[in-house]
């Protein structure tokens, strides 16, 4: 079996590569040999690929910058999958994407299930949707995955970024009012493995949009203290964490508050089995810690 794999330095991206090593044959495509935003180059490249899945784990994923450069976030999150998605049916190939919590404006009290009406609040969730809807339009074997707060031991994310300030400052605020499930991308890739191999042994559940973030949840403000919980264990010096609302951290992009996904139906209909936000975080960690020489 041959897969198309884009994204080739991302997060989730990295990730697949490891977990669909053993799947088939697996190309990847980075930006530099396929820009997404080119609608041709992305013809072009899957028609001569002729590939049996495409996995689409590029993306633009700068939220904050997303509100100044709609013109192109648009074109790679939103016309670019409609067209992937045409060009798979074609080949009568299924297409996995994945999607995001910011398709959600964040009021539900409760986490968001699959079928809840989506209101993004900014240019990215706009762009997002907008690439869901296009899939959902071309129709054929396709698989749509909306997970949340992605994080790694690799690019910018949370992690990455609280890691540094806890070991550089004396004190920190973090936002205690956003409730979420922090997803490592290894996560994802597990899951989206799990999907495959069941696709290939003639186990897949039906095809649609699903959910897929780790299980639990909790805020940015307690993420940020169970990171300084395992720095500590190291036996390394960490500032003093102080929650804060949202309102005294303005940025350029509107979050929504609840970024809970019911990730129930994936469960049910693929029978795949995801790992609560606190043991993928320890696993995460660790799988830095096997990596080095």
């Amino acid at each position: 079996m041959k897969i198309l794999l884009i994204g080739e330095h991302g997060q989730v991206s990295r990730e697949l590569q490891l977990s669909l090593r053993g799947q088939g044959e697996l190309i990847v495509r980075g930006r530099a040999q396929l820009d997404l935003s080119q609608p041709e180059q992305i013809r072009q490249q899957v028609r001569t690929l002729r590939p049996d899945l495409i996995v689409n784990a590029a993306a633009h994923t700068a939220v904050d910058q997303a509100e100044s450069e709609a013109q192109l976030v648009f074109a790679i999150n939103a016309t670019a999958p409609g067209i992937l998605a045409e060009e798979a049916a074609a080949l009568d190939a299924p297409l996995i994407h994945y999607s995001t919590d910011y398709v959600f404006d964040g009021t539900k009290k409760t986490p968001y299930a699959e079928d809840d009406a989506p209101n993004p609040l900014g240019v990215y969730g706009r762009s997002k949707l907008a690439g869901e809807q296009a899939i959902q339009a071309v129709g054929g074997e396709h698989l749509i995955l909306r997970t949340s707060w992605v994080y790694s031991l690799h690019g910018k994310n949370f992690l990455l970024t609280m890691q540094r300030l806890l070991q550089e400052r004396d004190s920190l605020n973090v936002v205690a009012d956003q409730i979420g499930a922090p997803t490592w991308a290894g996560s994802i890739a597990s899951a989206t493995s799990q999907l495959v191999e069941h696709w290939r042994h003639g186990r897949a559940g039906p095809w649609g949009l699903y959910h897929l973030s780790t299980q639990g949840e909790v805020s940015w403000f307690g993420f940020a203290s169970a990171i300084a919980e395992q720095l500590r264990a190291q036996g390394k010096a960490t500032a003093t964490l102080q929650p804060i609302p949202t309102s005294a951290y303005p940025t350029p992009a509107r979050r929504p508050l609840n970024s809970r996904l019911d990730c129930t139906r994936l469960q049910h209909d693929w029978h795949v089995q995801l790992s609560d936000w606190h043991s993928a975080l320890l696993e995460c960690l660790h799988s830095g810690e096997r990596s080095k020489p």
